[in-house]
């Protein structure tokens, strides 16, 4: 489609251009934005081509509209020499290409060749990707590894995610629960380790176990790993449990016939929650490494768990770590908080007095070792608050200690990050506030400070509420009004000061941004 106010430009384009030549059906005209728009609506649309300067709606509203809303188009945005600056917003609200008058044919038919390699791309891309789509929606073998991975590691704790797991496997309701079922390959009686073996051993007893759970219509099986497979049994029956047990017998008689090895099994109880997998099966982990330490091969059963042993090693292998690492994290500090209370109170029911206390030095012992004593008034409050857990008589007060340093540990490190942040977001706004005459990006800003561009994007506008863009422009525009007061500074040289090429284009955004142009401004001020 061809949009522009002059008819004759209009005429010029569509008899001197090869149409057909390059590929194109003969192309729709419009002579403003809003005629361009109704065309859109009932027509197909690949290309748009469009004057910069049309009355009313200009060629950078025109496509920053169809942006707005949805319209996949290639625009070739046709512009002045001293409209540049005009297609240079024209780009960065969705252009692809310009042209300057006066129009030169081959350069117009190159444009739009260029463009129709980039839409057969982009079609061949949407095939691909949708018969990509069919084929997963096919492969229920590739989804169903999917869902337990999701199942086991993170529960599906999220209502949206679990919805979409049910409608896309339609999973039954959970009237009698979940079991979670690991076949670990005891790896250490095997020598062969080669990745050739490893796979193809893998490959085999992912089969072994689906042959042999075969027969249970709740049963979903996936590897994680070339030594285990995981099996979620949906709602399991009382009277499945002996045909379960001889499908187990068969992947562990068969994998010693064809490796020479064994099989470790573990078989959580059942639970009635999708987001109890994720520990259910860490107890099946727990359970399952510390009888390799004995001896390989066996099955074992959730209920024979030594509950004192696996909460004493979460203690220690997890429940620790994870605090410190998210106190580490300043954005993570007000989880942190919630998360060792809970932790607290989980540790409250199963144990006495004198183990909480324990608990709680061993925390703060961690965290103090990790900070380092760099904080003044973090070190100031380390030994009196081990004392006062030292003098602590009740699993209250311990509690009530415990919860205190660690709300202050999260504030210092949310304040020392504040901070940081504050005073880098300060060092950019002066640099740019120094350099409005000249055309400042994100990237150099990025390179001038070592950042990432994106990270300092993001960082800019939570900082500041702003993206770096929005503040060059507000900075310019604070400054040219500021210039403006002084009437022997003339329009275009407050242009110039405040980073503008031309004057067109510093009144066009003055007017857009103030509602006056600039000498509109100086009148009224």
């Amino acid at each position: 489609m061809i949009v522009d106010d002059e008819p004759t430009h209009i005429q010029g384009l569509v008899r001197h251009v090869g149409w057909e030549a390059i590929g194109y059906a003969p192309p729709l005209t419009a002579q403003s934005g809003e005629a361009a728009l109704a065309l859109l609506r009932n027509h197909d649309v690949d290309v748009l081509i469009s004057d910069v300067s049309m009355p009313i709606m200009t060629g950078i509203e025109l496509v920053s509209r169809c942006k707005e809303l949805g319209y996949r188009l290639q625009v070739l945005i046709i512009s002045g020499y001293n409209e540049f600056e005009f297609v240079q917003e024209a780009i960065h609200v969705g252009a692809q290409a310009y042209v300057l008058k006066p129009i030169k044919t081959e350069e117009v038919e190159a444009k739009l060749t260029a463009f129709r390699a980039a839409i057969e791309k982009q079609r061949d891309i949407e095939a691909e990707t949708n018969e990509l789509q069919e084929k997963v929606s096919g492969s229920l073998d590739v989804v169903k590894e999917r869902f337990v991975h999701d199942l086991v590691l993170e529960g599906l704790a999220d209502d949206d995610t679990k919805e979409s797991w049910i409608k896309l496997l339609e999973l039954p309701p959970l009237m009698r629960g979940i079991s979670v079922i690991s076949f670990g390959y005891d790896r250490f009686m095997d020598g062969g380790r080669d990745a050739k073996s490893r796979i193809v051993r893998g490959s085999g007893f992912l089969k072994a176990v689906k042959v042999s759970l075969a027969d249970f219509p709740g049963v979903i099986a996936a590897s994680m790993g070339s030594e285990e497979v995981v099996a979620v049994h949906l709602n399991p029956l009382p009277e499945e449990q002996v045909r379960m047990e001889k499908g187990i017998a068969f992947v562990q008689q068969w994998i010693r016939e064809q490796y020479g090895s064994s099989v470790t099994v573990g078989l959580s109880r059942i639970f009635k929650d999708w987001g109890e997998a994720p520990i259910a099966y860490k107890r099946v982990k727990y359970m399952m490494a510390k009888a390799r330490l004995l001896e390989g091969g066996q099955v074992l059963y959730e209920e024979r768990l030594d509950e004192t042993e696996f909460l004493e090693h979460r203690v220690r292998e997890e429940y620790i770590p994870e605090i410190v690492r998210m106190l580490e994290k300043a954005d993570e500090a007000g989880k942190a908080v919630e998360y060792t209370s809970s932790v607290l109170d989980m540790l409250i029911a199963h144990h006495p007095f004198t183990y909480i206390q324990a608990f709680g030095l061993g925390l703060l012992s961690e965290l103090a070792r990790k900070r380092k004593l760099q904080d003044d008034a973090m070190a100031d409050l380390n030994i009196p608050v081990w004392q006062r857990l030292i003098d602590c008589t009740t699993v209250p007060q311990v509690k009530d200690v415990v919860m205190e340093y660690v709300k202050r540990y999260a504030e210092a490190e949310q304040n020392k990050q504040n901070s940081q942040q504050h005073n880098l977001i300060q060092k950019i706004s002066d640099y740019i506030e120094a350099h409005i005459h000249e055309n400042v990006t994100v990237k150099q800003l990025a390179e001038l400070h070592h950042l990432n561009a994106s990270y300092l994007s993001v960082l800019f506008r939570k900082s500041t509420g702003k993206t770096v863009s929005e503040f060059v422009q507000e900075t310019r525009m604070n400054k040219a009004m500021e210039l403006l007061r002084d009437p022997h500074v003339r329009v275009y040289e407050v242009a110039e000061q405040v980073g503008f090429q031309t004057a067109a284009y510093f009144t066009y955004l003055f007017k857009k941004t103030t509602g006056y142009t600039p000498q509109e401004y100086r009148d009224y001020h």
